[in-house]
């Protein structure tokens, strides 16, 4: 299942993002597309977790949590990570 995830605060990493998805689940992959030219993400990125009932769970836990001083905005995304 693709995961959107929003609100990321700059300098939010890939790593990071992996760390918090990992503790509901198998995470294939974190993508953080589009950088500014300073490196710092724009404040969005997509979680790709293999196993629905995982990610649903992922989805339901960490909508609204805080990371690096930001409430993240998750929801089920129909685009390809």
């Amino acid at each position: 299942m693709n995961i959107y995830v929003g609100n990321l605060s700059p300098g939010t990493s890939e790593h990071k993002l992996r760390k918090a998805f990992e503790m509901y689940g198998k995470v294939g992959k974190v993508t953080i597309d589009d950088r500014l030219p300073d490196r710092d993400s724009i404040g969005f990125c997509f979680v790709e977790m293999p196993f629905e009932s995982q990610a649903l769970r992922a989805i339901r836990e960490l909508d609204g949590k805080i990371l690096n001083g930001n409430s993240l905005v998750i929801k089920e995304s129909g685009v390809s990570a």
